[in-house]
């Protein structure tokens, strides 16, 4: 008899589906909300809804920086929303609260938009597949604000 998966195994099943979604090849990732044990919501790196997709209009790449010495990071394509803050976005669209709930996403949420975001909207755990190359300040913040940080690889994902 075949064993059945695990609930965590099952959510980074439908995590990678959900990251295959993507519309950006510079930033394949996904994230997706459990709450009580059921997925509530889900999320991929994309447009905003009704606007062109990278790939159709091709990228907007922009240098982004570390910290205040100037460390630069690669490019980024900021075209997009990415997948931890669609998720965010998705559930208040269609008023379901994520309050107390985990956040499975591909990569250690960015420290700009996504880590504030999850702080403010009570999600209490997050599980990243990988880290991310500026997770530092993401870390640290999620540190202060009591959010629990798992990385389950500790290799970074190149894109």
């Amino acid at each position: 008899m075949k064993a059945r998966m695990s609930r965590e195994e099952y959510y980074l099943e439908v995590l990678e589906a959900v990251r295959k979604r993507s519309t950006c090849d510079r930033g394949m990732s996904g994230a997706i909300i459990v709450k009580e044990g059921r997925i509530i919501t889900t999320g991929y790196v994309g447009a905003p809804a009704g606007t062109p997709h990278c790939d159709e209009m091709g990228h907007l790449m922009e240098q982004r920086y570390l910290d205040s010495r100037g460390e630069r990071t690669s490019e980024h394509c900021v075209r997009t929303v990415h997948a931890e803050l669609n998720a965010i976005l998705q559930a208040a669209y269609f008023g379901v609260s994520v309050k107390g709930g985990t956040m499975y996403c591909t990569m250690t949420p960015c420290f700009d938009v996504c880590a504030k975001a999850i702080i403010n909207v009570g999600i209490k755990e997050v599980i990243a597949m990988y880290p991310y190359q500026a997770q530092l300040r993401t870390t640290v913040l999620f540190d202060e604000a009591e959010i629990a940080l798992t990385i389950l690889n500790p290799e970074k994902e190149l894109y």
